[in-house]
């Protein structure tokens, strides 16, 4: 990854952190913690990573990106929009009544949206079949899906797993976004998932375990993922929920809730400072 790169990748991190926050706020409503915490990888899938075209948004050999953790759409919103899917601008109407970014995906209205989630545990499932479907059609396309740490809670999950190591879903890449944090606290206290990397191994995964904020770590866990065949790859990503914004990160009660005026103003003022500080880089 050359360095402009890097700086590029960086940049539209901060500024999809920023458009999430603009949603949830003019919403008054959503989750900002979880959308911050895979910001960055939001911005890698879709500005880096995904074979996609934005003035195509159902190219039948783009590759597809399911958002398991659905709530945390705020974020992903926010990369379509940068990524040219729809305007930024409709960021403002997040959660708003006939507006098509609603609390949750859904992929009959939005443009860029590969499957409706919600439910936590479901999103994975679907992610395995659209691989399998892309083997049984002998296509290139590649499968990739975001999962909360705090959703593989959920039985429907391992499931999936077992799925798509029996069905050598080597097209299909799982990611973990383990910011160690979920509504109802921390995920080791309401019901452990660790290790989750050891885990996955024994269900048939390849696995990398990065640190979620450095893209260069991404790149070369992407990378092994393209390259392992005969089995599904898995990435676990060590984050902060509420990643650049000093008052949420760590809190879980930033799960899901809004900032207020003052809060927003606060956070908007710290993001367009990183922003500055790597665009001055």
């Amino acid at each position: 990854m050359t360095a402009n790169e890097k700086k590029m990748l960086m940049a539209t991190a901060c500024k999809v952190r920023m458009n999430a926050v603009r949603g949830v706020h003019a919403a008054k409503a959503g989750h900002p913690g979880g959308s911050l915490s895979a910001a960055d990888l939001f911005t890698y899938l879709y500005f880096k990573e995904m074979n996609i075209d934005p003035a195509n948004p159902k190219w039948e050999d783009r590759d597809r990106f399911v958002l398991s953790k659905g709530h945390t759409a705020p974020g992903l919103y926010a990369a379509l929009a940068l990524r040219g899917f729809f305007p930024v601008e409709d960021m403002d109407t997040l959660r708003q009544i006939g507006s098509h970014l609603q609390g949750h995906p859904n992929m009959n209205e939005t443009p860029g949206v590969d499957m409706s989630t919600g439910s936590l545990g479901q999103g994975i499932s679907a992610a395995a079949g659209m691989a399998l479907g892309a083997k049984y059609q002998k296509k290139d396309c590649r499968v990739y899906t975001l999962l909360g740490d705090g959703e593989i809670q959920e039985g429907q999950v391992w499931e999936a797993f077992m799925f798509a190591a029996h069905y050598k879903l080597d097209n299909l890449c799982v990611i973990i976004d383990n910011n160690g944090l979920q509504i109802d606290g921390k995920v080791a206290d309401v019901m452990s998932p660790y290790p989750i990397g050891e885990k996955l191994s024994a269900f048939g995964f390849e696995v990398a375990e990065i640190d979620g904020h450095d893209f260069q770590q991404m790149e070369a866990a992407f990378g092994r993922a393209r390259e392992t065949k005969g089995k599904p790859f898995a990435i676990v990503m060590k984050t902060v929920k509420g990643k650049g914004v000093s008052f949420m990160e760590n809190q879980a009660g930033w799960h899901g809730k809004a900032p207020n005026d003052e809060e927003y103003a606060q956070a908007m003022t710290e993001l367009q400072a990183q922003l500055a500080e790597v665009e001055g880089m």
